[in-house]
């Protein structure tokens, strides 16, 4: 457990070389430092705020997941094309992740999060009243991208608001837990929503985003900022999100014009050049949007990895399983979203306890664990037929999947931003969902091909488990490696314990939770 701040002076113990870095004289211990149990109503309040926006992008994708097949039956879409329902906002949320979470460091948070949340209202109305597949997924895109600044500041927010250890493990555990009721909520709104009609999944998140809006204008105080100094590094967003966007265009439209096609192998050789001409902009960037040096943490690295791969396999698995319970099974919007509600309902309920577990535990531990439920529940669901059950095929998957997510999600949060100073709090957060995100856009992709190589186009049911059941292998083996990161991360870190004392990864550049919350916002 790393261990709280004393309330009483002491000689702080030296820091590794590595992490030493501008060290400002920490005040006395704060109510969320002293004692993670009891908070101040403000703190209280402005948790509850920026809960509210990962509720949101959860409630969206999951719904959005349920409402695919109906979506694709009334704008006739392809399965390929309605891939990019899900990839436009993935892309527009993973591609600027990390412009979001430098503009929060820079703009302050609080401005940051605001703005970007009334665009997210704006763009969910537009997604709920467009007619044409193309322009759907243009408002997908706005919204992913208006989410791509709510998610860094809102988790830098807290991560800068709440020092390292039982506090802040204790507000990420909440935060995850708004964030998996929200998921779970979404599953079940979406099956009624579009047994009315599937718009509405699109204008649900409307009202919801218009109120957090302005109880956080009310509740998040308004205090000037003050700019760290530098510019922005336009070259390298514009650089890094034109690779990734055409890198996950490219994987996604290999299938129909070739994987040795001319199209095919140029657009790979863009997406190399572009990511070389990112990094060389980074290294000689006076403010670069990516300090590489961030990934010197070796926990970070791993973190960041890992995460793009349990992530990314889930993408995958959520599509297939989507299409396969409605176009196999003949189930229902409805159904499928009871079916798949065991999973984030594990999720809710386990969440709260998370920052004690956390605390007891270690992250180390936790990653490999989450990692390989995860994988088990994918494994399980490779038995899936013609006449498969929700008790004897789906529900025990569910329940793996549900305790993987537990033990993977708040982890990989807290250790990809341990460790980190305040001023890079956003860019932490931003590369951490920019994984996530990234790592949903890629798989899936890949896993639409697959399927549509597997199925050969055809529509009968034998012809699409043809295609399912190599999509949940491509699915399993992303969450292998995903798996092997975190064991070897879990190793490296028993390795370390036994040849070196520990020393308390304790960041003394925390400051006051509650009484500079304005200032740090």
């Amino acid at each position: 457990m790393i261990p709280a701040k004393p309330s009483t002076p002491e000689t702080p113990a030296p820091r590794p070389a590595a992490t030493t870095a501008r060290r400002t004289p920490a005040p006395a211990a704060t109510p969320a430092a002293a004692d993670p149990n009891h908070w101040s109503p403000q703190l209280w309040g402005a948790l509850i705020v920026l809960c509210a926006a990962l509720f949101l992008d959860a409630l969206d994708v999951s719904m959005v997941g349920v409402a695919l097949p109906s979506i694709g039956s009334d704008l006739k879409l392809s399965t390929s094309a309605l891939q990019w329902v899900v990839s436009g906002y993935v892309l527009g949320y993973g591609g600027l992740l990390l412009l979001g979470g430098r503009a929060a460091d820079l703009l302050g948070r609080r401005r940051v999060f605001l703005v970007a949340l009334a665009v997210f209202a704006a763009a969910s109305l537009l997604g709920g009243v467009v007619d044409d597949g193309g322009l759907l997924i243009g408002a997908r895109f706005l919204k992913g991208a208006s989410a791509a600044f709510t998610a860094p500041a809102a988790l830098s927010i807290i991560t800068t608001t709440f020092p390292e250890g039982p506090a802040r493990n204790k507000a990420l555990s909440i935060f995850t837990t708004c964030g998996a009721s929200g998921y779970s909520l979404g599953l079940v709104l979406s099956g009624l929503l579009t047994s009315v009609g599937w718009r509405w999944t699109f204008l649900m998140p409307v009202p919801v985003a218009l109120a957090a809006l302005l109880i956080a204008v009310r509740l998040l105080p308004k205090h000037p900022h003050q700019r760290q100094g530098g510019g922005y590094d336009v070259a390298g967003a514009v650089t890094g999100t034109g690779a990734l966007l055409l890198l996950v265009y490219t994987v996604t439209e290999a299938q129909g014009a070739g994987w040795a096609s001319l199209r095919t192998v140029g657009s790979l050789a863009v997406v190399v050049l572009l990511g070389a001409v990112f990094l060389l902009i980074e290294q000689r960037a006076a403010h670069p949007l990516v300090r590489l040096g961030i990934f010197r943490n070796g926990n970070v690295a791993r973190a960041n990895l890992a995460a793009f791969a349990l992530m990314g396999s889930y993408a995958g698995f959520q599509f297939t399983v989507a299409l396969y319970l409605q176009r196999v099974l003949n189930w229902s919007a409805l159904e499928m979203g009871f079916a798949l509600l065991p999973a984030g309902a594990v999720v809710a309920l386990s969440a709260t306890r998370m920052g004690a577990i956390v605390d007891r535990f270690g992250t180390g531990r936790l990653l490999p664990l989450g990692s390989l439920a995860m994988v088990l529940g994918y494994l399980l669901f490779l038995r899936l037929g013609t006449h498969s059950g929700f008790l004897a095929l789906v529900l025990p998957s569910m329940v793996l999947l549900g305790i993987g997510f537990a033990l993977f999600y708040p982890s990989a949060n807290i250790a990809a931003t341990n460790g980190v100073a305040d001023e890079e709090q956003g860019l932490a957060s931003g590369l951490v969902n920019t994984a996530m995100q990234i790592g949903n856009a890629l798989v899936l992709a890949v896993t639409t091909a697959v399927i549509t190589a597997g199925s050969h186009g055809g529509t009968d049911t034998a012809a699409q488990l043809d295609g399912y059941r190599p999509g949940l292998v491509l699915v399993t083996g992303v969450a292998l490696v995903g798996l092997l990161i975190t064991a070897i991360g879990a190793l490296l870190d028993r390795r370390r314990a036994g040849t070196q004392p520990e020393v308390p990864d304790y960041d003394y550049r925390r400051v006051d939770a509650e009484a500079t919350l304005g200032e740090k916002v």
